[in-house]
C-alpha cells in the first residue's frame, strides 16, 4: 500500500526507510509501507542577535546584527550547470539531515545559529583593536560574514543577507560615548582655531596684496621686454624647425615609396614562384595518381594470383602440415624426455655438490669456532692474570703506606733484577784482564797532620808519588817520562 505526498512550493519531502540507502529528497513521491516521509521548509529565516565581544585591548562592546539564513536552493552562477545542481542537492541533503528535524523547535535552530555567529565574531574581534573595528566597519562585516558562512557550510546553510548595525557600548564601559564627546570637542576647538586663523589671514593678506601689486607691476614691465625679445628668437627657431621637419618628412616619404616598390617586386617574384611551383605540383600529382592507380591494379592481380595458388596448394599443404605436426610432436616428446632426464641428473649432481659444500662449510665453521673459543679463553686468562697482578700491586702499595719507591725496590729485588744486573756486568768485564795499581805517599793520618806544618814534607810527599805514577803510565801506555822529570828503574825499562 502506498500514499502519494506532495510538498508545497517552499517545502521538500525527506523520505527514508525500505529501499532507500540514506535519505531521498523530492517535491512529490509515492511513500510505501516501511518508509517514512517528513516535510521540511526551505524558506530563509531572520535571526537578530546582540553579540557581546571584546577587542584586542580587552575593551567590551555589543555588535547588533541581523542575519537572513536558509538552505541553498539555487546553484552557484560560476559553477557548471551539472556541478552546481549536484552541489546544491548535497547541501540540501545535509540541511535535511542536521537542521530540518529541529524546525519543530525554533529555539534550537536559533541557538545553533547564534552560537556560530557569536563564536566567530568574538574570535575575529579579539584579533583587532577597537580603532580597527570602528574605522573598518565594512571590512569587519565582510570578515564576519565569510567566517560565519564557512561554519554554516557544514549544516547546508547559506547567508542570504547580513546587516551589522552600529557598535554599542556595554553598560559601565562608555568607550564610544567618550569617543564621540572627544570628536565633538576636537571639532569645536578646531573651529575656534579656524576663526582665529581667518582673522589673521585677512589682516595680513591686505598688507601683502598692496605690496604684491607694486611688485607685480614692476615685474610685468620687465617681463614684457624680455618676452618680446624671446618671442622674436622663438619665431626664428620655429621657422628653422618647420623647414627641417618638412625636409625630414619628404625624405621619409621617398624612403617609404622605395620600400613599397621593393616590397611589390618581392611579392610579384613570390607569386610567380608559387604559380610555377603549383604547375609542377599539379603535373607531379597527376603522375603520382597514375602510379597509385597502376599499383592498385597490380595489387589486385597479385591478390587474384595468390588466391588461385592458395586454392591449388591448400590440399597439399594441409597433408604436409599434418604429417609434419605429427613428426614434430614425436621429436618434441623424445627431446622433452631426454631433457627431463638430463635435468634430473643435473639436479642430483647439484644436490650432491650442495651437500658436500655444506659439509665443508660446517667443518670449517667448527674449526673457526674452536680457534675463536681458544683465543677467547686465552684473552680471558690474560685478563685474569693482569687483574691479579693489579690487585697484588695495589695491596703491596697499600701495605707499604703508599710509598712508590719502596714498592719499586721490592719488585726489583723480588724479580731478581739486581742479580741479573750483576751477572750481566760480570759477563761484560770478564776477559778484559785490567791492570790496577794502588799507590799513595806512604803516610797515614798522623803523617798528614805533621805535614800540615812543614812545607818540605809536602814537597817530599809529591816526589814520593811520582815514581809509582810514572810506572803506572808506562805500564798502561808504554810511554817513558822525559829526562828532566826522572827515569824509571833499569830493570823495569828492560822488562818492557
Amino acid at each position: 500500500m502506498a500514499r502519494f505526498h506532495v510538498a508545497d512550493a517552499s517545502q521538500y519531502l525527506a523520505i527514508t526507510g525500505w529501499g532507500i540507502d540514506d535519505v531521498k529528497l523530492a517535491k512529490k513521491a509515492l511513500v510505501f509501507v516501511g518508509q517514512d516521509c517528513k516535510k521540511f521548509s526551505i524558506s530563509p529565516v531572520n535571526y537578530e542577535f546582540e553579540v557581546h565581544a571584546m577587542s584586542a585591548e580587552k575593551l567590551p562592546f555589543v555588535l547588533p546584527a541581523v542575519f537572513t539564513i536558509g538552505p541553498k536552493v539555487t546553484p552557484a552562477i560560476t559553477d557548471p550547470p551539472a556541478k552546481g545542481i549536484q552541489e546544491m542537492e548535497q547541501q540540501l541533503l545535509l540541511y535535511a539531515k542536521l537542521i530540518a528535524p529541529l524546525h519543530n523547535s525554533d529555539t534550537k535552530v536559533h541557538d545553533l545559529v547564534k552560537g556560530v555567529i557569536e563564536g566567530e565574531t568574538r574570535v575575529l574581534a579579539a584579533e583587532l583593536t577597537m580603532e580597527e573595528i570602528f574605522k573598518g566597519t565594512k571590512t569587519f562585516k565582510k570578515q564576519v560574514f565569510e567566517r560565519v558562512q564557512l561554519e554554516l557550510n557544514q549544516f547546508g546553510l547559506i547567508i542570504y543577507n547580513a546587516n551589522v548595525k552600529q557598535l554599542v557600548d556595554v553598560p559601565g564601559h562608555e568607550y564610544f560615548s567618550y569617543l564621540g564627546q572627544k570628536t565633538q570637542q576636537d571639532a569645536a576647538n578646531q573651529a575656534k582655531v579656524d576663526v582665529a586663523e581667518a582673522k589673521m589671514k585677512g589682516e595680513v593678506g591686505a598688507k601683502e596684496r598692496d605690496g604684491l601689486t607694486r611688485q607685480n607691476a614692476a615685474k610685468v614691465d620687465a617681463e614684457t621686454k624680455v618676452l618680446s625679445v624671446r618671442q622674436q628668437g622663438q619665431g626664428l627657431k620655429e621657422e628653422a624647425k618647420v623647414k627641417a621637419e618638412v625636409k625630414v618628412f619628404e625624405n621619409a616619404r621617398e624612403a617609404e615609396v622605395a620600400a613599397a616598390m621593393a616590397d611589390l617586386k618581392m611579392k610579384k617574384a613570390g607569386w610567380d614562384k608559387q604559380a610555377k611551383v603549383a604547375e609542377v605540383e599539379a603535373a607531379k600529382a597527376v603522375a603520382i595518381r597514375e602510379a597509385e592507380l597502376q599499383m592498385e591494379v597490380e595489387r589486385k592481380n597479385a591478390l587474384r594470383q595468390t588466391e588461385k595458388l592458395k586454392a591449388e596448394q591448400l590440399s597439399k599443404a594441409t597433408v604436409q602440415y599434418e604429417t609434419g605436426v605429427q613428426d614434430s610432436n614425436a621429436l618434441l616428446y623424445s627431446r622433452q624426455k631426454a631433457a627431463e632426464a638430463a635435468l634430473f641428473e643435473q639436479m642430483r649432481a647439484a644436490e650432491a655438490r650442495k651437500a658436500q659444500a655444506d659439509a665443508q662449510f660446517f667443518e670449517q665453521k667448527m674449526s673457526e669456532d674452536a680457534k675463536l673459543y681458544a683465543k677467547q679463553k686465552e684473552a680471558e686468562s690474560l685478563a685474569l692474570v693482569g687483574k691479579a697482578k693489579t690487585e697484588y700491586v695495589a695491596s703491596m702499595l697499600q701495605a707499604l703506606g703508599g710509598n712508590y719507591h719502596a714498592l719499586r725496590d721490592y719488585l726489583m729485588i723480588d724479580g731478581g733484577m739486581y742479580a741479573e744486573m750483576a751477572r750481566i756486568n760480570a759477563g761484560a768485564v770478564n776477559g778484559m784482564q785490567p791492570k790496577i795499581s794502588i799507590w799513595s805517599n806512604g803516610e797515614g793520618a798522623g803523617g798528614s797532620e805533621a805535614a800540615a806544618g812543614n812545607a818540605l814534607q809536602q814537597v817530599a810527599g809529591v816526589y814520593k808519588m811520582l815514581p809509582p805514577l810514572l810506572s803506572t803510565v808506562h805500564e798502561q801506555t808504554g810511554m817513558l817520562p822525559p829526562a828532566w822529570i826522572g827515569t824509571l828503574p833499569k830493570d823495569k825499562a828492560a822488562a818492557n
